[in-house]
């Protein structure tokens, strides 16, 4: 009987454990739906075009494990590149000045000498969370992030070897200083280096754990070597970062199978992802969901579970909530963020929070010298904060409102473009103020926006000066004089009758478009095409945000201040490793987000206004799916690649007259059908237009 027992007992285990290897099938199999079959993170990887990177990533974290070749891109990676010269922890995705990044190069090495192994591409495979290549020397490395903490596999020939750890290594000589300590087979400590375009320091403190024995030599202050048993075929490292302290790092440390990390990280990937799907072509789809990756690399979180966190003067603080830094706000406040306030609202509140928590301890426009994480610049955060409150995110502006006067008291006008983005942020100030019932304030901020009049007089009316198509032009940052001239989304009322009335003003867009002076490698005049939706002809907005997401365009402005120099034909979005345009980079999701935001039929008329105009999206169907439940759906009717003009819309059973949306109804979840036409349906969007003014509009 006893025997009978245990034959069961062996049976019942065996289909168990069937039931748990079926699961696990099933939920691979699932996962491969939003990543690995729909991202390509090749994408944007190939010499200037995007600047983007294949690295082993998770949504919103720091840490990053990615190869490191010669000749590189800014974020150390080349896909055309065959030698690597090993595999770096971090890099800020898609950011100018040369990038930054790209701390503890790790090499595996066969022999001796780690010099005289060289490290050829022989194959190469990667997904959202996960990083893999073979080299022709037999050695293989494969890597695997979820949230902060990673895992290394290498597998390596029978005979000596050993894995070569440089603590000094840092993109563009951007390494200040390290501390480490060996123990045992963990090697941990900080690393201090230089955020992009070297303005400021971050600090990082590490774990890197080898789960085998291992022989440690010093090859340098700064190098170390750590060998292993010459039949350890399989070399496994778990690394983790920490912007508080290397104890939290240490308690980061994964234990786990490398698959099961790597599917962990997979599912995180596929739940941010499908967040919000669409239908339509399945190149397109793919596009998309490539896109929508680069969307959700950063901010990083850099507070533990415990609350604790360093803020930007190297204090240690706690906080209830989750605290994000990692900020290209002038990049991307006009579409990334954006994006996540509606896409993500579970995650943005802290994101918004953290913003505004930068205020108290020395907020500056780049970067100060003592970051939790590698950062870029700030500029625009008033104007974030009051688009935040206004989409129901809570900020606490009387706790800050000192330094924000402070910061708006010191804005820079001494340039053309400094003089209207300046103006920009007084306006916001103005409304913050607003908001809180402090008119007499306010009034003093709103006069200050409205001073833009005359720097906009002097230096923008005058379309016939020589230098107005000239790129950097009168001390101006990567633009022109025709680009900049419209910087003015909080009063484009005014700024209609400042070019001397609505049919002037069209008839100046119309020049700008037609002459192809609008620059898509940057984002000065990435608003532009929007603002036929404050005109008479809003179908003309419809046309471009289609041309320019999918159809071919004509481009003769580069972000190497060169104008007609090799000009670009073709289209801009492409799913390549050669993506963009030349010198166009992604800039921490600003790029890709304006796609994702196109491709859903909705970009923010202004920010710091609740406020979407309509386009025809890319897709014939697409749905947000809110944390809360609610899902937005959008749907075309009458639905082709030719047919991008809105010829009707109903929300939720009743036609819309108005060719914009509000924050609060998309989030309230709904149906939108767009009914689409390829003609342009002139009498559409014209009567009950939203256009932004020093007055508060009225919804």
């Amino acid at each position: 009987m006893r025997l009978l027992i245990l034959f069961f007992i062996v049976i019942l285990s065996g289909c168990q454990q069937h039931i748990n290897v079926a699961q696990q099938k099933q939920m691979q199999m699932a996962d491969k739906g939003a990543s690995e079959e729909k991202v390509n993170v090749f994408l944007g990887s190939s010499g200037d075009h995007g600047q983007l990177s294949p690295a082993a990533s998770y949504p919103f974290s720091m840490l990053s494990i990615g190869p490191q070749t010669y000749p590189a891109t800014h974020t150390g990676y080349e896909y055309l590149a065959k030698e690597f010269l090993g595999f770096t922890h971090s890099r800020f995705e898609g950011v100018g000045c040369l990038g930054s990044g790209g701390i503890i190069l790790v090499k595996p090495f066969l022999g001796d000498d780690p010099d005289t192994t060289p490290l050829i591409k022989a194959e190469e495979n990667a997904g959202p969370g996960y990083y893999q290549v073979g080299f022709k020397n037999k050695i293989k490395a494969e890597f695997a992030v979820y949230k902060n903490s990673g895992v290394h596999h290498y597998q390596l020939p029978v005979g000596k070897k050993g894995v070569y750890i440089d603590l000094s290594h840092a993109f563009v000589g951007g390494f200040v200083a390290e501390e480490h300590t060996v123990s045992g087979d963990t090697l941990s400590g900080w690393i201090e280096a230089k955020t992009t375009c070297s303005v400021g320091i971050y600090r990082l403190y590490y774990a890197m754990h080898f789960r085998q024995p291992v022989k440690w030599a010093t090859r340098n202050e700064h190098e170390l070597i750590a060998s292993f048993a010459p039949d350890q075929q399989d070399v496994y490292a778990g690394v983790a970062f920490s912007s508080v302290d290397v104890a939290h790092a240490k308690a980061a440390l994964s234990n786990e199978p490398f698959e099961q990390v790597k599917q962990k990280s997979i599912s995180g990937w596929n739940q941010l992802l499908s967040r919000i799907q669409v239908k339509g072509d399945p190149e397109r789809e793919k596009l998309f969901y490539s896109l929508l990756y680069r969307a959700v690399q950063s901010p990083y979180v850099v507070s533990e579970e415990d609350g604790t966190y360093r803020a930007i003067d190297g204090s240690l603080q706690t906080s209830k909530n989750t605290v994000y830094n990692g900020w290209a706000i002038w990049d991307n406040y006009k579409t990334q963020l954006p994006l996540l306030s509606f896409a993500y609202p579970e995650r943005f509140q802290d994101i918004a929070s953290s913003i505004a928590n930068l205020y108290p301890y020395g907020k500056k426009d780049f970067a100060t010298a003592h970051e939790p994480s590698n950062t870029v610049r700030t500029e625009h955060a008033i104007v974030v904060l009051l688009d935040a409150y206004r989409k129901g995110y809570k900020i606490d502006f009387p706790s800050i409102l000192d330094s924000l006067k402070q910061e708006v008291d010191k804005l820079d006008y001494s340039h053309p473009d400094k003089a209207l983005e300046s103006s920009y942020d007084a306006w916001a100030l103005s409304q913050i103020l607003k908001e809180l019932n402090q008119d007499k304030l306010s009034e003093k901020y709103k006069q200050k926006a409205l001073e833009y009049k005359s720097y906009w007089e002097k230096d923008f009316r005058d379309l016939t000066r020589d230098d107005v198509n000239r790129m950097s032009a009168r001390g101006m940052y990567q633009g022109t004089i025709w680009q900049y001239r419209w910087s003015v989304p909080f009063d484009v009322k005014g700024l209609i009758e400042l070019t001397g009335g609505e049919q002037t003003f069209i008839n100046q867009l119309d020049e700008f478009f037609g002459k192809d002076f609008h620059n898509r490698a940057n984002e000065p005049d990435l608003q532009v095409p929007l603002l036929y939706n404050a005109t008479s002809e809003p179908w003309k907005s419809q046309a471009l945000m289609h041309q320019l997401a999918v159809d071919t365009v004509v481009q003769h402005y580069f972000n190497d201040n060169s104008r007609g120099i090799g000009s670009y034909i073709g289209v801009i979005y492409k799913n390549q490793p050669e993506a963009y345009l030349r010198t166009m980079d992604d800039d921490a999701g600003a790029m890709s987000s304006w796609f994702v935001l196109t491709s859903l039929g909705i970009q923010p008329a202004c920010v710091g206004w609740p406020v979407y105009y309509l386009n025809v999206p890319l897709f014939e169907s697409a749905e947000i799916k809110g944390p809360n439940g609610k899902a937005f759906t959008v749907q075309v009717e009458n639905y082709a690649d030719k047919n991008f003009y809105i010829k009707q819309v109903i929300l939720n059973g009743e036609k819309l007259d108005r060719n914009w949306l509000t924050h609060e109804e998309i989030m309230s979840g709904g149906k939108l059908i767009i009914t689409a036409s390829d003609k342009p349906e002139k009498s559409w969007g014209v009567t009950n237009r939203w256009v932004p003014s020093l007055q508060q509009p009225e919804q």
